[in-house]
């Protein structure tokens, strides 16, 4: 595995436990159905694992992390009965074969050391007719106004740290090469965008980066590796705090998707 660049600092869980199958997972929804099995891989604080086993019980979810310290989060905020937890590895999965009806990821392959190795083993592990599906964010492809220099700045620092770490900060424009590089031959290829306009939004998404750009594992890698000073994480802090501060401030996040028959 690559290093996970974020961490999990409160600052990125705040950030996490937003997330929802709803605005985070629509582009799957349609295709879900009661008693099919799921494997969430990279499950996170389980707010999306939790909306997915609500939509599919009786059938089973099993929620996936790669530590067990990880996989904790997810099973403080879970308690339905039909999740399961696993700790692996999304490149080799302690699984059998074509035992899920749905295999899914949101924000993981931009964080793994061989995505296209990774969709692989997804699409091992689900059933034949089955789906695999993977949502992932493409950070060059953010765009944002009042056009704050700092918030450039962060973007840079951003894309060196992840690909420092191993990972592709830009997997969304990436999913279909990956997914046809995995061998999938019937994939349906989507974007969708998460959008902050208003007081609300951006005091909340501006103010959880201007903490996080100081606190979190992202920070203290930066530091570590010389990508940056205190003095340019505190500058590019405040960048964000100026961003959510403007009435005109504006950001929109898009996201690659892909929905892949087995």
């Amino acid at each position: 595995m690559a290093t996970y660049t974020h961490g999990h600092h409160e600052s990125v869980l705040r950030s996490h436990r937003w997330r929802t199958a709803e605005n985070s997972a629509a582009y799957l929804l349609p295709h879900l159905s009661s008693g099919i099995s799921l494997l969430d891989v990279g499950c996170g604080p389980g707010t999306i694992t939790a909306d997915l086993a609500a939509r599919v019980t009786p059938g089973r979810v099993t929620a996936l992390e790669q530590t067990e310290a990880a996989l904790d989060l997810a099973r403080a905020q879970i308690g339905l009965a039909n999740v399961d937890f696993a700790v692996g590895d999304v490149h080799a999965l302690d699984f059998p074969d074509g035992i899920f009806d749905v295999v899914h990821a949101h924000q993981v392959l931009q964080h793994v050391a061989d995505p296209v190795a990774a969709l692989r083993e997804m699409r091992r592990v689900a059933r034949p007719g089955g789906l695999v599906a993977a949502r992932d964010s493409d950070y060059a492809a953010f765009t944002w106004y009042p056009l704050v220099p700092e918030l450039d700045e962060w973007l840079a620092l951003y894309q060196r740290v992840a690909r420092g770490n191993g990972g592709e900060p830009d997997a969304g424009r990436r999913m279909l090469a990956w997914a046809r590089a995995a061998g999938f031959t019937d994939v349906t290829a989507t974007a969708s965008v998460w959008c902050f306009a208003n007081a609300e939004d951006r005091e909340w998404w501006g103010g959880m980066w201007e903490e996080r750009v100081l606190k979190s594992e992202m920070a203290d890698t930066a530091l570590r590796t010389g990508a940056a000073t205190d003095e340019d994480l505190r500058r590019i802090s405040a960048g964000w705090r100026r961003w959510a501060d403007d009435e005109d401030g504006w950001l929109a996040i898009t996201h690659g998707e892909i929905l892949c028959r087995v």
